[in-house]
């Protein structure tokens, strides 16, 4: 069997792609080929421009940038948690503080290198999504880094330079060749992209087919 190559671009401050992602992995566990994908982690900021630490969440920052008032926020982060719900996700939006991350994507990179990049992905979108925490911050990630089995001095030492940041780029210009424009965004087996939190059922028939096509 041939090895089926699974791009996923993602921002860790993007409360879909923490949907995206369940939703993927019931696909994978759906797929009886799944020992055969390999699972490359994509870098994609939502924001470039945002400041690396904040205290802003995002109820202010949707009141500050579209005037969208409390409430309104209030019901439309609801309806976004019911489904993180639906995947055994706890969102608390509410608290959530969008930020800078292109730091965070680096130590991804990083982590990849260790095999750990999955791991290291999902502590930051529980830590963004349920935990209010700025991925942003040095220290904080330092901190997510470690509980995620990094080693606390490989990953300062990553984020004192700029390792991986050619790495970053490079995701970041691919997604643009492929016009990806909003995460989440998976190509699978190099040639069927589909974008958004997608049902399992269609992930898993993507995988199907990109099988079919290594195949013949």
């Amino acid at each position: 069997m041939n090895e089926i190559t699974v791009e996923i671009w993602t921002d860790v401050v993007c409360p879909w792609c923490y949907i995206g992602k369940r939703r993927f992995e019931r696909a994978l566990a759906a797929f009886d080929a799944k020992e055969d994908v390999r699972v490359h982690w994509r870098s994609f900021e939502l924001d470039p421009a945002a400041l690396r630490v904040t205290d802003e969440t995002i109820p202010e920052r949707m009141l500050r940038r579209q005037g969208i008032p409390p409430e309104q926020a209030a019901e439309l982060l609801a309806g976004v948690s019911a489904q993180a719900e639906a995947e055994g996700l706890e969102y608390h939006l509410d608290r959530a503080r969008p930020c800078n991350t292109f730091d965070a994507h680096r130590l991804v990179h990083h982590a990849g290198t260790r095999g750990l990049a999955e791991t290291f992905q999902e502590r930051l979108m529980r830590a963004y999504t349920a935990e209010g925490v700025s991925v942003g911050d040095h220290p904080t990630l330092l901190a997510l880094a470690e509980e995620a089995g990094l080693d606390a001095a490989a990953a300062a030492e990553v984020l004192a330079g700029d390792a991986h940041a050619e790495d970053v780029r490079a995701d970041e210009d691919r997604a643009a060749r492929l016009g990806v424009g909003g995460v989440p965004a998976f190509v699978i087996g190099g040639r069927w992209s589909v974008s958004g939190a997608q049902p399992a059922e269609l992930l898993t028939g993507l995988l199907e087919r990109a099988r079919t096509a290594a195949a013949a």
